[in-house]
């Protein structure tokens, strides 16, 4: 039987790496995001490995984007196996400093973003006992200097994921949260600064930076062996283990190192 995946934000980056393994693997592709541009391109990829997948152009911060993405999925494929959640964006800036409205516009993209796909899509996946997956971040273990909005929108992921796991669990939906370190960015990735502008990211490389295969490969383990909590990199697991432990070290050890943390704000 031929199943179905949505991807939100998966137009580039982490979102495109996913739906092109999940293509591979055998599932048909449903793209969504709000570059049409970049929708086309990617489908273009997708379609050599599932020639049915398609893309919907839609904004998933909103109501009406995110009800559109999954009718129209029903509505060409009538079922709907795998929601993935990846659609975000990131910040940078001290609280201090910070504009309101970054709160605002994180909030709308992290959580808003996640939350109303997955209210709309749960009734088609209770009839599949399918799988929703919460794409969060290494920052939604603790809060980071510089990254309050963004790491407290993906902590609000987990929560999201352990109260659907429980409220599904007589569904048989499976529930899967994937907490990813510092992956690569594609050209031009965009983060808000603390005045709310845009600005571009820097380009990372280096041994510690996770390439975006790596993390759709752990995606698909996670789906593949309907898996709870997946926590990518041994820096985060190292994290994962010492901060319900030892807070206070991680603080310290976090202190020692905010040189770092600066760094790779960038």
């Amino acid at each position: 039987m031929n199943k179905i995946a949505i991807i939100t934000g998966s137009s580039r980056g982490i979102g495109k790496a996913i739906a092109i393994e999940l293509a591979t693997q055998g599932y048909t592709i449903v793209l969504n995001g709000r570059s049409e541009e970049r929708l086309i391109d990617t489908l273009e990829i997708i379609q050599k490995i599932q020639r049915n997948s398609i893309s919907i152009c839609s904004d998933v911060s909103l109501l009406e984007g995110a009800k559109l993405l999954i009718l129209k999925t029903i509505e060409t494929f009538g079922r709907i196996d795998i929601l993935v959640n990846n659609v975000g964006i990131s910040m940078r800036g001290n609280v201090g400093e910070l504009n309101p409205e970054v709160y605002k516009t994180v909030f709308e993209s992290n959580v808003l973003g996640t939350i109303y796909p997955t209210i709309s899509a749960i009734p088609h996946l209770r009839e599949t006992k399918g799988s929703i997956v919460f794409i969060s971040s290494l920052a939604g273990i603790r809060g980071l200097p510089g990254l309050s909005a963004y790491c407290s929108s993906k902590m609000a992921l987990r929560a999201i994921a352990e109260s659907i796991r429980i409220e599904e669990k007589k569904n048989n939906i499976h529930v899967g949260i994937i907490f990813v370190g510092i992956t690569d960015i594609e050209h031009n990735k965009e983060t808000i600064a603390a005045d709310g502008s845009k600005r571009i990211l820097a380009s990372r490389k280096g041994k510690k930076v996770q390439s975006t295969e790596s993390v759709a490969k752990a995606v698909y383990k996670n789906i593949r062996r309907r898996k709870f909590i997946t926590v990518l990199t041994g820096i985060g697991k190292l994290n994962a283990f010492m901060q319900p432990l030892m807070p206070l070290i991680v603080e310290r050890l976090i202190l020692k190192n905010i040189h770092k943390f600066e760094e790779r704000s960038k």
